[in-house]
């Protein structure tokens, strides 16, 4: 019997107990098949954040350490610089990195510091009952928004790839989604890249995952697909918004935007 597909080393052997249609299961997946790939294991440091994305700490075989509300950025940037030869990454979702977490993350940024930095987006507060996130769309209902977010009253929803793609200090920054198998193979390339990065002493490296939230969008896991399609994608749309690599003097080379990312928004 050939084996085509394998449990991933770096994922402990525990079932996933996410909710039906939740897609963090397969973001731990592809971060723990590039960890492996890489062969980094043993030196890499996960940084838990508090949402649901705090889990991950259960299935990642990896050294962690968890930091409070929104400052994962900035407890990466010490273990980075205290361990340099170590791979630091955050794992954050929108209501952690997005709000209070928005000062650390644009000067993590700014800084350049050599983390990655992989950023769940689904617009809600998964964690906490579904209230409205930076990230909701407008006209999404909550449980704070129960008539749908209204721009008037709560203002738009924050893009934080195009946002950060405009600081200096940001190289990689790319918005990725898992909900079909070629859009998992990106995401996968995308992940990839960001650690390699890291590897390389590029500097700041951060990837954005749509993922699902069918329980607190109050639908089916079935229609996730489409609804991320329908109203995720108009706002927020896939593509590099950033990719600066350095040239042979170790200095940084300026960046394009890939067609359908920020600089092509207007």
């Amino acid at each position: 019997m050939t084996v085509v597909f394998d449990r991933p080393k770096s994922l402990t052997d525990k079932k996933f107990h996410y909710c039906p249609g939740c897609h963090h299961g397969i973001i731990h997946r592809l971060i723990a098949e590039v960890i492996d790939e890489l062969g980094i294991q043993y030196r890499t440091i996960l940084v838990g954040c508090v949402g649901c994305s705090v889990f991950i700490t259960d299935y990642l075989d990896v050294d962690g350490v968890q930091s409070a509300h929104g400052r994962g950025p900035a407890v990466a940037t010490g273990v980075k610089r205290t361990r340099p030869d170590h791979i630091v990454f955050t794992y954050q979702g929108d209501g952690d990195l997005a709000a209070i977490g928005t000062c650390e993350i644009v000067h993590a940024a700014a800084r350049s510091e050599n983390i990655t930095v992989i950023f769940v987006n689904n617009t809600t507060y998964g964690m906490t009952g579904g209230q409205m996130a930076p990230t909701t769309v407008v006209g999404q209902v909550t449980t704070t928004t129960p008539e749908g977010r209204d721009a008037r009253r709560c203002g738009y929803p924050v893009r934080i790839s195009e946002m950060l793609a405009t600081l200096e200090g940001a190289r990689f920054i790319q918005r990725v989604a898992v909900f079909d198998p070629k859009m998992v193979r990106e995401a996968r390339k995308a992940i990839l890249k960001a650690f390699k990065n890291q590897m390389d002493g590029v500097g700041f490296s951060l990837v954005e995952v749509l993922s699902a939230c069918p329980t607190n969008w109050g639908i089916k896991p079935t229609e996730s697909a489409d609804w991320i399609r329908e109203n995720m994608l108009p706002i927020f749309p896939l593509g590099v918004f950033k990719d600066v690599q350095p040239d042979v003097s170790g200095q940084a080379l300026s960046g394009q935007a890939a067609p359908g990312a920020a600089g092509e928004r207007g």
